[in-house]
C-alpha cells in the first residue's frame, strides 16, 4: 500500500487532533475481547469488519435520562437487565480483588494488531479509529444510563436491582 505525502500529512493530522478531542479511555468501558475478537483485529483496524452500536446503547446515546414507561419498578428492572447484558456486571456487584487488569483477550489483541505497520495511522486513515471512538462513546452512555435508571430506582423506593445494591444494604435491606 503506497500513499501519497498529502494523504499521509492528512492521516498524521487527524490521528493527532483526534488523540487531542477523545475523551480518556479510563472513563470508557469495552467488553474484554475473546478469541474471535482477537481474529477479527486486522479486519478492525482496516475498517473491513465493523462492530455495530447495539440498540441499546444507541438510544442511551439519544437520551440517557429519559423516563418515558419506567412508571414501575419491574419496568427499571428490565431497563437495567438490558444494559447489563450488554455491559456486565456494574460496580455494584463485587469483583474479585486478584482479578487481572490486562486480560489475555487484551494482550492478544496488541499482538495481533502490531502486525500491521503504522496501526495507529492506517486506523485514522480508514476510519477504524472514529468507528471504536464511537462505539466506546456508546458504552459510556450505556453506562450512564444504567446508572440514571438506578438512581431513579432508588428514588422511588425499589429494590435491588433496580437501585444500587449499596443503597439496598445501607436501606436496612429494605
Amino acid at each position: 500500500m503506497h500513499l501519497r505525502p498529502a494523504l499521509l500529512v492528512t492521516a498524521i493530522a487527524l490521528g493527532c487532533s483526534a488523540a487531542l478531542v477523545a475523551p480518556p479511555l479510563a472513563a470508557q468501558v469495552m467488553p474484554e475481547p475473546d478469541a474471535r475478537e482477537v481474529a477479527k483485529t486486522p479486519l478492525r483496524d482496516l475498517n473491513i469488519d465493523a462492530r455495530d452500536i447495539p440498540e441499546v446503547l444507541q438510544a442511551a446515546e439519544r437520551d440517557p435520562y429519559a423516563t418515558a414507561g419506567l412508571a414501575s419498578c419491574d419496568a427499571l428492572v428490565s431497563a437495567i437487565a438490558e444494559l447489563d447484558m450488554m455491559l456486565g456486571a456494574d460496580y455494584d456487584i463485587a469483583v474479585d480483588d486478584g482479578e487481572k487488569r490486562l486480560s489475555q483477550g487484551r494482550i492478544g489483541q496488541s499482538v495481533v494488531g502490531s502486525v500491521i505497520p503504522f496501526r495507529g495511522l492506517v486506523r485514522e486513515a480508514t476510519g477504524a479509529a472514529d468507528a471504536d471512538r464511537n462505539l466506546r462513546a456508546a458504552y459510556t452512555a450505556g453506562m450512564v444510563r444504567r446508572s440514571f435508571l438506578k438512581g431513579w430506582g432508588l428514588g422511588r423506593g425499589c429494590a435491588y436491582p433496580a437501585r444500587p445494591k449499596a443503597a439496598q444494604a445501607a436501606a436496612g435491606g429494605k
